[in-house]
This record gives structure tokens, C-alpha cells and sequence, in this order.
């Protein structure tokens, strides 16, 4: 009696067990189908749906002109999904074939149980369509956008490359992605349980938006021309390397560029040297191609000797410690605390007007001017010139001017600082700095950004600068033109003089660190014209073999360019601008 009592009560708690189970399951399951019915049904979807991309257009890159610099060439990315593939055999072959990549390779990517796999991207579209001809059942080809530059080397540390993703990676190419980049779209399918795509059933496609074209100041006629000469100069001197900078000191747009040796923008991965890549660790090779990337015009500083003469003159002018017509002696070097600075000119210039120091670049007459001005007051000039700060340029890297502290300046750092020694600054640093004194006086922005046109070629946007500080008086900067003017039409820099156009410039030449190494930087600064500057240019030449003089090597560097860049550019033979430089439409 009792063991049926028994198990009648352990029936019961089965029962009430299983019931209990029961209704929790068939709560769970109204929970399921009613509440959570929406994120179930989402999950279901997407295993049933499989998305592709579609690359957007990268925006192209113009110069002033419409040259176009940087635009697309249409590609092909090769992938296979696992679930629908056939004839795997077939395909390993066809694939190895065609893409000329070894069949293990593409035999473990077809085997890769996996949504889909790329097998290779920027494929010729000659190829990918040969591919897709082949109705390869699990085979996709879709095509893409891989960055092209018509121009190969041109500009090609101003305007950078893009990587495998088509994003910018140096250059303008990384400082306007934004501008540039585009909008992807997308390709929707739907497949069965096994993966493979249902036919029938149409594809949801949002198409791609293109980017926007990028409109430059860049002229890319000049940016060639002035190409050509660095290169000449370069082998003809043996050179490390030359930068040439064209740039309209009125507002700053650059007009060209150039840093040889440059490289192949589309095939930026390949040294510009006969070294073999092949033997080097990836460390080295890396640090190779930075160093190739490397824009010397804003990445690196230099000492930039007696150029930098034309900021002391502006400051000591301005500053009313100097004028025109002061007289100096200079016997060939100056004595500065226990310091014996010597000038260029061994016998020394003798007497000699402040006009006639500049014309001859006379070490002892700026260091004369700088004592007179003062540390404090040379420092300060520093900072209302601009030379403290970026010059904001539109381009990745900027390097920052290299300068003694204030309380750190001593005699022989002023005498030293008056002349273009014991600091550095960039090349682009000089150039806008100049252009801001002999401009009015108006400090500029260097840039190369004019414009944005979206795909449909409709303006979207200036790159409106604001108006620089006054940096020095109009009066100055006018005695400025007229000293400078005369420094190439009387003075050092008479290997610049053309014939009928009225010039102003600075020769300079400056030993590298270490002095022990006897390296040089011979360059030279030159405006046109005098009177109303709508063109300065700047040379660069870093350690030439020989003669290793500005005003030797590189003056008659700028004299070529400026006897067809001043014609190209509507400047007449009287001195003066036919019309201001405007970008054409």
C-alpha cells in the first residue's frame, strides 16, 4: 500500500515537473515569436542576404588649368564564395591561369569555407572580364577603382598616393580625403540555406556616390618645366637632390613644387634608387621609402644663410636701426666676444653703403645691423614675421623652425642668427616669409587648395584664406623690392638679370652640419616683377660637387625658368604684370 502511495506521489512530481518544463518552453516560445520576433527575423534575414561593396570613384585632382594630375583607372576584384562554387578543379586552374598566381595559393582560398573570399584586387579590367566570361558558377568579379597619376613622377611628393583601400596615404591625396574620398555603395543578394544565390529574386543596389575633384593652384606646364631644370642641375652638379618653388606672394598659391629625385606615383613601392629592394629587411626598406616620400620643401630644415638677409634687413629697417645709406667698413671679418667671423670676401668690401652690403652680401654690415637690433628685439621680430609658427600650408608634415632660446642668444648667436646661421627653417618657410615682406607687407598662407567641383562638375566650395597680419610697414617692404631689385640688376646675384624684366633677389650658400663634413646648400630667392611681384621662385641645391656658390649654380638655375615662365604667365618685358595671375575656369 505504501510503495503505491509511493509512487503515485513520484508520478505526480514528474508530472508537475514536466508541466512546469512544459509551460516554461511555451513561454519561452511566445516570448520568442511575439516579443523578440523582430531580432530573430532580422538574424534569419541576414543569413539569407550577402552584401558586396561597390567602390566609389575617388574625386580627381585638376591643376589651375584642368590638367588633371590624379583620376581612376576601373579594376577588378576577383573573389569566390565557398557555398556556390561547382567545379572547384576548374576553377583553381582557370584562376591560377589568368591571375598568374600559383595554384596552392588560390586551391586554399577556393577551399576556405567562408562567405567570400578575395583571391586578388586591382585586377586588369581586361583580364576580370575574361574571367567573368567564363560563367564560373561561385566566381565573382566586381569591378573597382584603383589611383592613377597620367603624369608618372610629376609633383609626386606634393600630390601622394593612395593605398590598397584607395585611401590617401602621403601628399594632398591624405590632407583633402574628406574632399576626395567618395561615398561606397552596396550590392544585396539573397541566398537559400546552403549559401547559393536564388535566382529570380532581384539584387537591392545603392549605388556609389563619386568624389569630388579637387581643383589646385598647381600649374603643371611650370611644375614640368621646372622639373626638367632641378633634374639638369642635379646631374650636372652631382647633387643629393634640388627643390624648386614657384609660389604667387601676393596670396600664397603655389604654382609649382619640385623635389628631385622624385618617384613613380604609380608604382610607389619601388625605390627611385638602383639599390635591391630584395636583400633589404623590412625595417630598411621602410625607412628607404620614407626617406623617397620625404617632401624636402616642408619636411626638412636647413640653415638658410645669406637669403635669410633679407628678413634681418626688414627687421633692422623697420625698426629704424638702419638706413639705406649708412656707411660700414668691412675689413674682411668682424671680432664678436673671443669669436673671429669672417666675410666671404677675404680683403674685405672695404667702405660700403647699407645698399652696397646687401648687394654684396657682406657678412660684417648684417652682423653690424643685427648688434644694433638687438637679441630681444631680433627674437621678437621672429615671432611677428611668422618664422615661430607652421605656415599652415595645405600639405601633411610641416616641420617647425629650429631656434635658440631667447635668454640663450648671445653675441655670437645674433652676429651668427644676422646672416642665416645657427638656426633652421624650412624652404617654405623662406619663401612665404619673402613673400609676405616685398607683398606690402601682408603676412600669406602657402597653399595649393583653390576649389571643390562635386562629380557633376558643380562648385561646392572656395578654400577662401583669411587676410594675414601686416607683418612690416608698406614703406619698408617698397625699400625692400628696391634693395633687392638691385641686387640682381648691380649686386651677387647678377647671373638671375633677364634682359627687359626688372628683378629682385638673394643668393645664398650655407655649410650643412657638421662643418667638419664640408657639405653645402647653394640656393637663391628671385620675385618678378620688382615693382609688383606676381611671381617668386626659390632654388635649392644640396651639397653640389664643385663650385658650390648660390649665386653661381643657382641663380642661372632661376634665370632659366623665369625667361619662360614670365612670358607663359602674361608678364610683360617693361617691368610690369599685364594682368594679375587668376586661375582660369
Amino acid at each position: 500500500m505504501k510503495n503505491k502511495t509511493y509512487n503515485r506521489k513520484k508520478i505526480l512530481v514528474v508530472f508537475v515537473c514536466a508541466s512546469i518544463i512544459l509551460v516554461a518552453l511555451i513561454g519561452r516560445l511566445v516570448y520568442l515569436m511575439v516579443f523578440d520576433a523582430a531580432y530573430y527575423q532580422k538574424k534569419a534575414t541576414m543569413l539569407h542576404e550577402r552584401e558586396r561593396t561597390i567602390k566609389a570613384a575617388r574625386g580627381e585632382i585638376v591643376d589651375r588649368n584642368g590638367t588633371v594630375l590624379a583620376t581612376n583607372k576601373t579594376v577588378c576584384t576577383i573573389s569566390v564564395i565557398h557555398n556556390q562554387i561547382k567545379e572547384p578543379e576548374k576553377i583553381i586552374q582557370i584562376l591560377s591561369k589568368e591571375l598568374d598566381i600559383e595554384e596552392s595559393k588560390v586551391r586554399k582560398r577556393v577551399e576556405k569555407v567562408s562567405s567570400m573570399e578575395k583571391i586578388k584586387t586591382n585586377v586588369d579590367k581586361k583580364i576580370g572580364d575574361k574571367i567573368r566570361n567564363y560563367n564560373l558558377a561561385g566566381v565573382k568579379v566586381d569591378e573597382d577603382y584603383k589611383r592613377y597619376y597620367p603624369f608618372n613622377e610629376v609633383a609626386s611628393k606634393v600630390l601622394g598616393f593612395t593605398g590598397g583601400d584607395n585611401q590617401g596615404i602621403i601628399g594632398l591625396e591624405v590632407k583633402y580625403e574628406e574632399d576626395l574620398k567618395g561615398t561606397n555603395g552596396t550590392i544585396l543578394t539573397v541566398t537559400d540555406a546552403r549559401g547559393v544565390e536564388l535566382e529570380g529574386v532581384a539584387e537591392d543596389r545603392i549605388e556609389p556616390v563619386a568624389g569630388n575633384t579637387l581643383k589646385i593652384s598647381l600649374d603643371y606646364n611650370i611644375q614640368e618645366f621646372c622639373q626638367q631644370a632641378a633634374e639638369k642641375v642635379m646631374e650636372e652638379k652631382q647633387a643629393d637632390g634640388v627643390s624648386i618653388l614657384l609660389m604667387n606672394p601676393q596670396n600664397g598659391e603655389i604654382l609649382s613644387m619640385v623635389n628631385v629625385p622624385e618617384f613613380n606615383l604609380n608604382d610607389p613601392y619601388k625605390l627611385n634608387t638602383m639599390e635591391a629592394m630584395e636583400t633589404m629587411s623590412d625595417e630598411v626598406k621602410q625607412e628607404k621609402l620614407n626617406q623617397m616620400w620625404r617632401n624636402p620643401s616642408i619636411n626638412d630644415t636647413y640653415e638658410p644663410g645669406s637669403v635669410f638677409k633679407i628678413v634681418t634687413s626688414a627687421a633692422c629697417l623697420e625698426e629704424g636701426v638702419v638706413t639705406v645709406d649708412d656707411t660700414f667698413s668691412c675689413p674682411g671679418y668682424r671680432v664678436v666676444e673671443d669669436r673671429k667671423i669672417r666675410c666671404h670676401k677675404v680683403g674685405g668690401h672695404g667702405q660700403e653703403t647699407f645698399k652696397q652690403g646687401i648687394q654684396n652680401s657682406c657678412n660684417p654690415v648684417f652682423m653690424d645691423i643685427g648688434l644694433r637690433l638687438g637679441a630681444e628685439r631680433f627674437y621678437d621680430y621672429f615671432n611677428q614675421f611668422g618664422l615661430m609658427e607652421p605656415t599652415k600650408i595645405d600639405l601633411p608634415g610641416e616641420a617647425g623652425t629650429i631656434m635658440h632660446k631667447k635668454e640663450n642668444i648671445g653675441l655670437v648667436e645674433l652676429a651668427t642668427m644676422s646672416f642665416g646661421q645657427s638656426f633652421q627653417i624650412t624652404p617654405v618657410q623662406m619663401a612665404t616669409t619673402v613673400s609676405s615682406i616685398i607683398n606690402g607687407g601682408k603676412r600669406v598662407v602657402p597653399h595649393f587648395g583653390v576649389s571643390v567641383y562635386d562629380h557633376k562638375g558643380e562648385k561646392i566650395k572656395d578654400f577662401k584664406l583669411k587676410e594675414g597680419k601686416q607683418i612690416v610697414s608698406k614703406e619698408t617692404s617698397d625699400t625692400m623690392r628696391m634693395l633687392l631689385e638691385s641686387v640682381v640688376s648691380e649686386g651677387s646675384g647678377k647671373n638671375a638679370y633677364i634682359e627687359g624684366y626688372s628683378i629682385g633677389g638673394k643668393t645664398a650658400t650655407s655649410q650643412t652640419l657638421p662643418r667638419s663634413a664640408h657639405k653645402y646648400i647653394s640656393s637663391f630667392l628671385g620675385f618678378a616683377p620688382a615693382e609688383n611681384p606676381q611671381v617668386l621662385g626659390m632654388v635649392v641645391i644640396r651639397n653640389p660637387k664643385g663650385v658650390y656658390y648660390g649665386g653661381t649654380i643657382a641663380a642661372p638655375v632661376l634665370k632659366n625658368i623665369y625667361d619662360n615662365v614670365l612670358p607663359y604667365l602674361g608678364i610683360a618685358k617693361n617691368g610690369n604684370a599685364k594682368k594679375e595671375l587668376k586661375n582660369k575656369n
